[in-house]
């Protein structure tokens, strides 16, 4: 007997998306064409970027919050290469927000097939101090809020 799990139990809910595209550079891949590992986060960091833009609070504005937003935790699965030259469409979703970012991330080719899925989290850190904060700053609550993203209790 087959059971189907629910669907919120395999993919959490995209609360908010953005969506970059990109030609790969020459000097992203190495001598077959292929792109190195760890240009993937220069994607993934673009994509992020475009995200954080559509509420206001890019990098420059998490610096004049006081905030500083390390990365603390990383997952990436390549399912094929990007070569050199590729157009790619590179996607991050808001996946939480309440005590940490997570962003989920996926990259497609033009005809869309997928070619890699990876989730960031980082964590929202007192500029100053170097604080752990253990909730989301005011900042970004209120931008969220905004958008209709964010509210009841905290």
């Amino acid at each position: 007997m087959r059971v189907d799990a629910p669907a919120a139990l395999i993919a959490p809910a995209v609360l908010l998306e953005a969506k970059v595209s990109l030609k790969v550079p020459y000097q992203d891949a190495d001598p077959a064409g292929v792109v190195w590992h760890g240009n993937y986060f220069r994607y993934f960091d673009a994509a992020r970027c475009a995200l954080l833009e559509t509420i206001d609070y890019g990098y420059r504005r998490m610096q004049e919050s006081g905030y500083l937003w390390p990365i603390i935790d990383t997952r990436v699965r390549f399912a094929r290469p990007i070569r050199y030259d590729q157009v790619i469409e590179v996607t991050a979703g808001l996946l939480e927000w309440e005590y940490r970012l997570k962003i989920a991330y996926e990259i497609r080719d033009e005809s869309g097939e997928r070619l890699t899925r990876a989730y960031t989290v980082q964590v929202a850190v007192d500029g100053r101090s170097g604080t752990l904060c253990l909730g989301a700053p005011d900042a970004l609550v209120q931008r969220l809020e905004a958008r209709g993203l964010a509210g009841g209790c905290r």
